[in-house]
């Protein structure tokens, strides 16, 4: 049987964004004298405050994207500064023509030349390329040895980006807020899958009322709910049973992994399954949860009109006290 692309983006079929765990307080104007970028809502003042900055001229993106954290106090629960949501939200004020960016110190970084080619270098864990065959089967036996790894050097995230260009219908953009990736290895050193975790969706309604909390309770601790934004098994992978066998590994581990990175441990997953594309059966077969489908209006959609895909809504608890961790 053969397992190919994965289950979904947050961006497609309901709205994404969440607030910002450990962000010191501040005094915040109403809705609409405030936008939202990268799940923190920016006051009028503060976009004053950035574009007198740029008109210093005397910072590249980098360094705005920290003094940002330093100045408005965005912080995550470890207390460190959100730098890379911060550098995709400045990036978006300036694509919506709110403030004028810098040229990118390092244009192109997404296209450098020397990244290596996953179907002929992998690595296997040994520093040593392996060669990728034009389909690899795994029996049973060979299913049980697939081991994760979190994505942590520069030649993994190559090859995880990679993979998800090529092959993930959603591609590899980038995410904001906290992340974690995993690449799944064969017992002989194959990468046979991907994983991308991100921020939970801002609003979800069936999601919502499963878990049963208020809003208060969601903004205090969405940050808990951890999001399977990509999932991807390459099309010359053949494994029975593969795909929920990864779900039951990375549902046993992930909390560990992002409490080791992050300092705190999520306890929910979600993720959601476009219903034109896929039926979500490896997710059911792993013990996820639906909870209801998405209504296709997306963040961004102002008149209740469907624009994005229906998508399924599936849930995993990682932890059996989640509601009272979530809606105390």
């Amino acid at each position: 049987m053969e397992f190919r692309a994965a289950r979904n983006s947050r961006r497609a079929g309901s709205p994404a964004g969440r607030p910002t765990p450990g962000t010191r307080p501040m005094k915040r104007d109403s809705p609409v004298d405030s936008l939202r970028f990268s799940g923190r809502d920016f006051s009028q003042q503060e976009l004053a405050t950035i574009r007198a900055w740029l008109a210093e001229n005397t910072l590249c993106r980098e360094h705005l994207a920290r003094r940002v954290c330093q100045e408005f106090g965005w912080f995550n629960a470890a207390g460190k500064p959100q730098t890379m949501s911060c550098k995709v939200a400045l990036l978006r004020m300036h694509r919506a023509g709110l403030i004028e960016l810098p040229a990118p110190t390092h244009p192109d970084t997404n296209h450098r030349k020397g990244k290596p080619d996953v179907r002929s270098a992998q690595g296997t864990g040994t520093g040593m390329p392996a060669p990728i065959p034009s389909q690899l089967a795994l029996d049973s036996e060979q299913v049980r040895q697939v081991r994760l790894e979190v994505v942590q050097t520069a030649a993994e995230r190559a090859i995880y980006h990679q993979l998800l260009r090529d092959h993930h219908y959603l591609g590899a953009s980038t995410m904001a807020g906290a992340q974690l990736r995993y690449l799944a290895r064969s017992g002989g050193g194959e990468v046979v899958a991907a994983f991308g975790f991100g921020a939970g969706a801002w609003l979800v309604a069936g999601r919502d009322r499963f878990i049963g909390w208020s809003d208060a309770s969601r903004r205090a601790n969405l940050h808990r709910i951890v999001n399977n934004n990509r999932f991807l098994i390459p099309p010359w992978v053949r494994a029975p049973n593969l795909a929920s066998r990864l779900l039951s590994l990375v549902a046993r581990r992930i909390a560990a992994d992002w409490r080791s990175r992050y300092g705190y441990s999520p306890v929910l997953l979600e993720t959601f399954v476009e219903l034109e594309r896929f039926t979500g059966t490896c997710y059911r077969a792993a013990n996820w949860i639906e909870v209801g489908i998405t209504k296709g209006r997306g963040k961004l959609e102002k008149n209740h009109r469907r624009v994005l895909p229906l998508k399924s809504v599936l849930v995993y608890p990682i932890q059996k006290n989640f509601r009272a961790i979530l809606a105390p």
